[in-house]
């Protein structure tokens, strides 16, 4: 099978190169065909070999812009009839009234050809769903999952980034990002699903708030288990966990001096480096004068020198008394105001 699909993938550098088909155009005819299989009832694989057919045959043929859907329909009538069941395969009618009678009969029969010559009649080709089919067998019957992989793999249908991906990853890349979706426990790391493509896995899940809405109409209904409701539950999930951020009330915060001086490293060029201001813890005696006063002024101003400098000198610790063993002291002595004349305890 990985054989297979290597020989019957599109080339998308061949799709670039067309005229009038652009990719804006896609989706619409991406939603006509998914309307058209879910109508019909067909089988989810019809619906990716059909894909794939449009896309191979857009690699080799150059395609006008009013026959794009033709071309679209032409390659779902093929895949309908390769693998579904025959009751099942749409008519020629009412393809012709699903394109609003477009197109006449004997066009699709024609472009049913031409499409088959082109792909030289290679028509099989191992799709998403035939490698999922494969990995579900192994474990067990989960509905939800498989329906889960079914929506995420026609998703993928709708952007060109994928169209270069193969079956094979596309399917372990699905199924692990529906079982991310679903809360289900990923394989061993030696399963076959487990060797998904991370990348693949991210691009897809980049994808998913913005689906077509004609997939979430499919995918809402409960036969198929209503995944479109639970992505959307899963993504409002996750937007509210990405919202939820611890913050600390400003009421709260501690009140903080606002350091006006910005930092040494703040300039590109060389500063003369400052020294730090010492700022002592306690009282240390009298505070050195900014300037130092001259003698006359000390002299003529005694008294009130004295009477300033005595109360800060009474604060601080005493002098120890001479009986220590302490060397020589020197002392500053102050003129003596005539109050303190007869004081039995001062000492000139």
């Amino acid at each position: 099978m990985e054989h297979m699909e290597a020989e019957t993938m599109p080339d998308l550098q061949s799709i670039e190169i067309q005229t009038e088909i652009q990719w804006f155009m896609r989706p619409y005819l991406l939603d006509f065909l998914l309307e058209a299989h879910h109508a019909f009832q067909l089988l989810p694989e019809t619906l990716h070999l059909a894909v794939n057919l449009l896309d191979r045959y857009c690699s080799r043929r150059v395609v006008y812009k009013r026959h794009y859907q033709l071309v679209g329909c032409a390659a779902l009538l093929i895949a309908a009839k390769y693998g579904d069941r025959k009751e099942r395969v749409p008519t020629i009618r009412e393809l012709k009234s699903m394109c609003c009678s477009l197109y006449e009969d004997d066009m699709f029969t024609q472009m049913e050809w031409h499409v088959l010559q082109t792909l030289n009649w290679v028509i099989g080709h191992p799709t998403v769903t035939s490698f999922l089919q494969l990995a579900l067998t192994e474990v067990a019957f989960d509905p939800e999952l498989e329906h889960m992989s079914w929506y995420i793999s026609e998703l993928a249908l709708y952007h060109k980034e994928f169209i270069s991906v193969r079956p094979s990853v596309m399917a372990r890349s699905c199924l692990a990002l529906s079982r991310c979706i679903l809360g289900r426990q990923q394989p061993r790391y030696d399963d076959w699903s487990a060797r998904y493509d991370p990348q693949v896995v991210l691009n897809l899940s980049n994808h998913l708030a913005h689906p077509s809405q004609a997939l979430l109409r499919k995918y809402a209904s409960p036969h198929l288990s209503s995944v479109s409701t639970t992505i959307d539950m899963f993504l409002k999930h996750q937007a509210m966990l990405a919202q939820r951020v611890v913050q600390t009330p400003v009421n709260d915060l501690p009140l903080m001096e606002v350091d006006t001086q910005p930092p040494a490293n703040t300039y590109l060029t060389p500063q003369t480096p400052q020294k730090p201001t010492y700022v002592p813890s306690g009282n240390l005696g009298m505070l050195t004068p900014p300037i130092t006063p001259d003698k006359d002024q000390l002299v003529a101003n005694n008294f009130s020198t004295t009477q300033g400098v005595l109360p800060r000198v009474a604060q601080c610790t005493p002098t120890p008394p001479p009986s220590n063993d302490y060397g020589p002291q020197h002392h500053m002595s102050y003129p003596v105001p005539q109050s303190y004349g007869g004081h039995p305890n001062f000492n000139p």
